[in-house]
């Protein structure tokens, strides 16, 4: 009889995330005799979880089965795929702190999740954490494939693949195929229709073709219609959070050619020409969210009150299918069956232009070999320039984590566009000292920093 999957979830309190991963995966026949083996450190989100995943087996009539594990080791034995998703420090204190510290000295930030301080702080606490699970992974599941949802998504993949070269991992985000069905939205178009390929970096990928199968078979380049839509102000049209107009990106588009993957608001911290002191004028143009991520964390908190008190009373819980990749992985590792997503990996000259060993965003093919990036070559000279400059954050602050030198993590901050935008030297070495103080024991050893009026 043929064995069925064990698939592990590291962080499983994420569970709504969660939910949409599981719905997706007990849909599939090869996978729905799966066992979910759930870890999480919080013993109250694990027992929502396992009474989602419970009433979803219910739901869908297969006959998977749920294990909780407050062990990560145990959660991880004999698992053939690893599903990654968890916050170190959560949205207080740690969110807290990446905004508020900064803000102190006037730099503000929309999502600093990715890059900036913020980024490099959450790449400080969240790396360690990772490397455990690798740690264990390479004890009791070694040839399992790591799915790896956690950000900043560039720093970790890079620094697991820096340190444990011989893990199976992805680095999963849903922002490119999210963003085609923007796209298609806003050209009035079905998103079944567009055809597109894109490579970069996690968060700075663009789009080096976006196309519109016609009736003939043939296909129409439709970089000419966004423009147009966008001067015309026909696009971006209304999306599904009021905050955050889609102007950055569209305006980004004039300038360079090519639409990027990643949300406006992401995007405008990512560079040093959208939020300026003193410019009060930028802010208002093109609608760009401050303090955002703080905002989604409260209402997330909030909605997850009812949504929690929703799942322990209902019989069942309906299930749609989420544009995440990891059921398609795991199906076409497990079949052979062939399928394409795009995914973080060591770049390893897929795309020529960018460093070997950072972390590119590419198409993988995906069969029972595993994940296989396809080769891209040089990209548009603009955006590997654009690119290097948040790759040289990522660069220092995986070399600050390898080789546990502190001096590296100011090197990041200064070399940050929006941040060296903003402060002179003196302002990001007295802030990085004020990040590492606040976060005290969520960081690192080594990272750590005593307040300036505590003993040495």
């Amino acid at each position: 009889m043929a064995r069925n999957p064990r698939i592990t979830f590291i962080g499983a309190g994420s569970t709504v995330f969660m939910k949409n991963i599981v719905g997706d995966v007990l849909q599939r026949p090869s996978l729905s005799g799966a066992t979910i083996a759930l870890m999480d450190i919080n013993p109250q989100r694990l027992e929502e979880s396992a009474i989602v995943v419970n009433k979803l087996i219910a739901t869908l009539g297969v006959k998977a089965k749920a294990e909780t594990h407050s062990d990560q080791r145990k959660a991880l034995a004999g698992a053939d795929f690893v599903v990654v998703a968890f916050q170190i420090g959560g949205y207080e204190p740690c969110t807290v702190t990446d905004f508020e510290v900064p803000k102190k000295y006037g730099l503000r930030q929309t999502i600093a999740d990715t890059l900036g301080v913020g980024g490099i702080m959450r790449g400080l606490r969240t790396v360690p954490h990772l490397w455990k699970i690798c740690e264990d992974m390479l004890a009791v599941c070694p040839d399992a494939i790591m799915l790896q949802y956690v950000n900043p998504m560039a720093i970790n993949t890079w620094a697991i693949s820096e340190k444990y070269p011989e893990i199976r991992q992805v680095g999963l985000c849903h922002s490119v195929q999210g963003t085609a069905m923007e796209l298609a939205e806003d050209l009035d178009l079905p998103y079944e229709e567009i055809r597109y390929r894109s490579a970069g970096i996690n968060h700075m990928a663009f789009y080096l073709s976006v196309e519109h199968r016609q009736p003939d078979g043939s296909y129409r380049d439709l970089y000419p219609d966004l423009v147009r839509a966008y001067r015309e102000g026909r696009a971006p049209k209304p999306g599904w959070n009021p905050r955050c107009p889609n102007k950055v990106r569209y305006e980004m588009l004039t300038r360079l050619g090519y639409f990027v993957t990643e949300s406006s608001e992401h995007f405008a911290e990512y560079t040093p020409y959208f939020i300026k002191d003193g410019r009060p004028d930028l802010i208002e143009k093109y609608g760009i969210p401050l303090d955002e991520y703080p905002k989604r964390c409260i209402e997330q908190i909030e909605r997850w009150k009812g949504q929690a008190e929703a799942y322990r009373s209902a019989d069942r819980i309906e299930v749609e299918q989420s544009r995440e990749y990891a059921s398609s992985i795991m199906n076409s590792v497990w079949t052979g069956e062939p399928s394409v997503i795009y995914g973080n990996v060591r770049n390893n000259g897929c795309i020529t232009s960018l460093p070997r060993d950072c972390a590119a965003e590419v198409p993988c093919l995906v069969d029972a070999s595993g994940v296989q990036p396809t080769y891209i070559g040089e990209l548009p000279p603009q955006l590997t320039a654009l690119m290097r400059t948040n790759i040289n954050v990522q660069e220092l602050t995986v070399r600050a984590l390898m080789t546990e030198n502190r001096e590296h993590i100011y090197h990041a901050a200064m070399m940050d566009p929006h941040t060296a935008a903003e402060l002179d030297l003196d302002q990001i070495w007295s802030l990085v000292d004020d990040l590492l103080a606040a976060h005290g024991d969520w960081l690192p050893a080594w990272a750590r920093l005593k307040r300036k009026n505590e003993a040495a």
